[in-house]
């Protein structure tokens, strides 16, 4: 009998028996659920449901037992979570997070001063770098997990969690010609030197695609991790700039550049929070995950154990109406 067979059981009697719901709100297959059930069963050497042809009807009379001792269990366990998380920031401890500059210049001000104000205990540390090199951060126990900007596959252990989708947007200076322009074609980005990302580094891969497949190449002239470095050298006009869309900041860019939108040429990529299958997650942590994307559901926070495999694509429906970055 373990803890993940007790919150199986528990969650299909909260969900009225339906272990499909159940499955859903465990961010688990139905056949998990069902093989939980039946080993907690086939352990304590009883019949927990009432059954017809299969379906789950209600609890047993050994079962409401069994349900109310299990109640207590998991509020205990959450209670001992809860204990060890206070002792965790009352004392001086370091979270440290790798990711990109995109993300620390633009996403994250706003959630480092809600989790300094709520930690003031815990020091946050963040490394930036290119993909493979987040990932191999990751896989070496550099870090305690990845903001990334792309799904990582360089290692069988890392897992992620699909956060945000987000698009790209050409910039260019007042005066250049594409300026008057709402809309682009390929073949117009096609005619100009291009400035962007390192490849593999914000999917660049997919805005190559698009040129490769509409029989184009493009002239990159320049690359870089930073934006900022992207965004000095459209100034001196060395070419025209492709960044990710949340990096143009209106207030302190719109002087100098001009932005726009190519969702319509390029799909939108994905960020995630990538961690080491192995790595034990303190309540801290899933703290400052759950302010990152907190329309995600606490219960998948909570359990690294279901998240999505950085090789497979069988969870492809959580990347569905995940918000703008």
């Amino acid at each position: 009998m373990n803890i993940s067979q007790l919150k199986s059981f528990v969650e299909v009697v909260k969900s009225d028996f339906n272990i499909t719901n159940a499955a859903e709100k465990l961010y688990t297959s139905q056949p998990t659920v069902s093989k939980q059930l039946k080993i907690l069963e086939d352990e304590l050497n009883v019949s927990l449901f009432n059954r017809k042809n299969n379906n789950l009807l209600s609890l047993s009379p050994i079962g409401e037992k069994v349900h109310h001792v299990a109640c207590d269990i998991l509020a205990q366990f959450d209670k001992i979570k809860s204990i060890v998380s206070h002792e965790d920031t009352m004392t001086k401890q370091n979270l440290h997070i790798a990711t990109t500059h995109t993300q620390i210049r633009y996403k994250l001000p706003k959630i480092i001063e809600r989790f300094n104000a709520r930690y003031p205990n815990i020091s946050l540390h963040f490394h930036q770098g290119a993909p493979a090199q987040l990932a191999e951060m990751v896989n070496n126990g550099d870090v305690d997990f990845a903001i990334a900007t792309e799904s990582m596959h360089l290692y069988d252990d890392l897992l992620t969690m699909p956060c945000y989708q987000w698009s790209r947007s050409v910039i260019v200076p007042h005066d250049h010609p594409l300026a008057q322009h709402e809309q682009l074609t390929i073949e117009e980005l096609a005619h100009y030197p291009l400035i962007t990302y390192v490849f593999g580094f914000t999917g660049r891969s997919k805005l190559d695609q698009v040129f490769y497949q509409n029989n184009l190449t493009p002239n990159v002239v320049l690359t870089a991790v930073d934006t900022e470095i992207i965004k000095f050298y459209v100034k001196r006009g060395t070419g025209i700039g492709i960044i990710s869309s949340v990096a143009f900041d209106p207030k302190e860019d719109s002087s100098t550049l001009h932005c726009i939108d190519i969702s319509n040429l390029v799909k939108p990529s994905y960020t995630h929070i990538c961690i080491n299958r192995h790595m034990h997650l303190k309540d801290y942590m899933y703290d400052f995950i759950s302010c990152y994307a907190p329309h995600l559901d606490l219960n998948y926070i909570h359990q690294p154990s279901l998240w999505v495999p950085v090789d497979k694509n069988d969870r492809i429906h959580i990347y569905t109406n995940l918000p703008e970055l």
